[in-house]
């Protein structure tokens, strides 16, 4: 898909690759732009996945396993995938647009008190926007996200009354806790989160009028992947990971 959300010349000059990119002024008139301007599809299904560090997302190594998640078991016409998180709100179909394509920030280095609850609150209130939007777009909705993200996530069902399931589970993100790490819920890359996520579309498939959708086998395709290997693979590279 090919537009221009802000033209050229009317862009700021302000830096996209600080903490302050949250209150960027093309970040925030983008975002408005997809709440009020912006037609979503009419789908069986809309996945929210976390933004990632290599642009354009689709392109990113986090979002190809998401996507083989995804597609082994949906029909790719029938699935929205759209990304959340420092960018705000992003269509993936969107994501070579700017400024989704050119800032360099990672709200996940963040550690400034405000920022990170000025995040939360924005966020959360841009995405119960977009639920009410489009409330009457999707019959299934799904949010794969942990920390900060899982709570504007979280925050927005309950402004916005629009059912959305979320996960991994609870109790499989309690297992996994490491105070130690930079990140104590670790990646969303392992392989128990990925099976939640799994389960959770298989479960929907199910509940679903679409009977045409593939219904597979337990995903499996990735073995559990450490906090380490993702440092020396370069796997690593959505946004949430060390908030």
């Amino acid at each position: 898909m090919c537009l221009t959300i802000i033209p050229e010349d009317e862009r700021s000059s302000l830096p996209l690759d600080t903490d302050e990119i949250i209150y960027h002024p093309d970040m925030i008139r983008a975002n408005e732009w997809i709440l009020n301007e912006y037609e979503a599809p009419v789908k069986d299904f809309c996945i929210f996945v976390p933004c990632a560090k290599k642009k354009p997302y689709h392109e990113s190594p986090s979002h190809k396993i998401f996507d083989k998640v995804i597609f082994d078991i949906l029909d790719p016409e029938k699935v929205h995938i759209v990304v959340f998180g420092t960018c705000g709100i992003t269509p993936r179909e969107l994501d070579t647009e700017y400024p989704f394509m050119d800032y360099q920030f990672m709200l996940g280095k963040c550690n400034v008190a405000k920022i990170k609850r000025d995040f939360i609150k924005m966020e959360s209130k841009r995405l119960a926007e977009y639920l009410e939007k489009t409330r009457g777009s999707y019959k299934h909705r799904i949010a794969y996200c942990i920390g900060d993200f899982r709570k504007a996530m979280e925050l927005a069902v309950e402004i916005s009354d629009v059912e959305v399931t979320i996960v991994p589970k609870q109790e499989t993100i309690n297992s996994h806790i490491q105070p130690d790490k930079k990140f104590i819920y670790g990646s969303l890359n392992q392989k128990s989160y990925l099976q939640d996520f799994s389960d959770s579309l298989k479960e929907h498939v199910g509940d679903s009028d679409s009977s045409q959708n593939c219904l597979r086998s337990d995903y499996s395709g990735h073995e559990a992947i450490t906090e380490d290997d993702e440092e020396n693979s370069g796997i690593n590279d959505n946004d949430w990971y060390i908030i």
